[in-house]
């Protein structure tokens, strides 16, 4: 099926909902402000301005509305060219049909730790290049805000938010970071397993935070432990685009847990653990108590300590 998608004006945008008017369907996903569906082609309008062309037809609907460019063919290469990691990947790995998974959060002292899973089957490889999915690194958080909805109206995903107050239980009771990203991590990929079932991914790709032996110690007394084709590797991210598109989610999702906490304090809350956090996370803790500092932080972060003494200062 083809997949094509222009990225249009509002003027443009206007003028496709009143020629599609007879055709309007119902999309609840994400993001989604328009739908319509012909015989053989399904029109779909985001927030983002995207415009997404799908099925036989595409080709025909979408150059009534713009320039439909020849696409790059998709790299069919074994990505080991890249300085990565961990496993050795098949050949032509990038364009198999593949869920990855990726975490963040990890190192910031405000906010959650979140991951994420998203299935890319290899017909749908082309399109996620072309909302513009590529690694996180290369991305800011607004355009990855605007681009999560798109990634999740078109991907099966599952993205899994452990916010700090679950967090800090689980570290009190001494579970490390690893261990609590591990049973995310496979949460996370049971999860698309389920929803893609019967249909089943070439692989499965997680972004390397742990050997593989120390991944599955980890989640050991898991009831299900997700095994089958699974590979580990650093900068997986530019791997595969199914590890990139999962970066972008987690991200996402972080993002706005970070927004409502800051809502909770009155603040944009500082990303990081740099000591403007310690600053902030004293002043919180002057002005809303401990019991508000602890349910938007690690607790156990070098930070807490930092943050007591300059509050010692400041009420000095």
């Amino acid at each position: 099926m083809s997949n094509i998608v222009l990225q249009l004006s509002p003027e443009i945008q206007n003028e496709i909902k009143a020629y599609y008017a007879t055709s309007i369907v119902e999309r609840n996903a994400p993001g989604v402000i328009f739908a319509a569906k012909l015989p053989d082609t399904a029109i779909t309008m985001y927030k983002s301005g995207k415009v997404m062309f799908q099925g036989i037809g595409a080709k025909r609907e979408a150059s009534r509305w713009g320039e439909v460019k020849a696409k790059d063919p998709v790299q069919n290469t074994t990505p080991n060219g890249i300085n990565a990691k961990g496993d050795k990947l098949p050949e032509n790995f990038a364009a198999m049909s593949v869920i990855g998974s990726d975490e963040t959060g990890t190192g910031d002292y405000f906010g959650p730790v979140t991951v994420a899973a998203v299935y890319v089957p290899k017909d749908k490889i082309e399109l996620i290049y072309e909302l513009g999915v590529k690694d996180s690194k290369m991305l800011n958080d607004a355009l990855m805000t605007r681009m999560a909805p798109d990634i999740m109206a078109v991907c099966t995903h599952s993205i899994l938010t452990l916010r700090n107050d679950k967090y800090n239980q689980l570290q009190a009771k001494g579970y490390s970071q690893g261990k609590i990203k591990a049973m995310l991590h496979n949460q996370a990929l049971k999860n698309v397993l389920t929803k893609i079932a019967p249909d089943k991914p070439d692989y499965i790709l997680i972004d390397q935070f742990a050997e593989r032996n120390i991944y599955y110690n980890h989640i050991k007394n898991e009831k299900e432990i997700v095994r089958e084709n699974v590979l580990f590797s650093t900068k997986a991210e530019q791997l595969h685009t199914a590890v990139a598109a999962a970066s972008i989610l987690a991200r996402y999702a972080f993002l706005r847990e970070m927004n409502q906490l800051g809502k909770i304090v009155g603040i944009d809350l500082q990303k990081g653990a740099s000591g403007k956090v310690d600053e902030m996370a004293a002043n919180i803790w002057l002005k809303h108590g401990e019991d508000t500092l602890r349910s938007m932080t690690k607790w156990h972060f070098a930070n807490t300590e930092k943050a007591r003494k300059l509050l010692e200062k400041k009420r000095k």
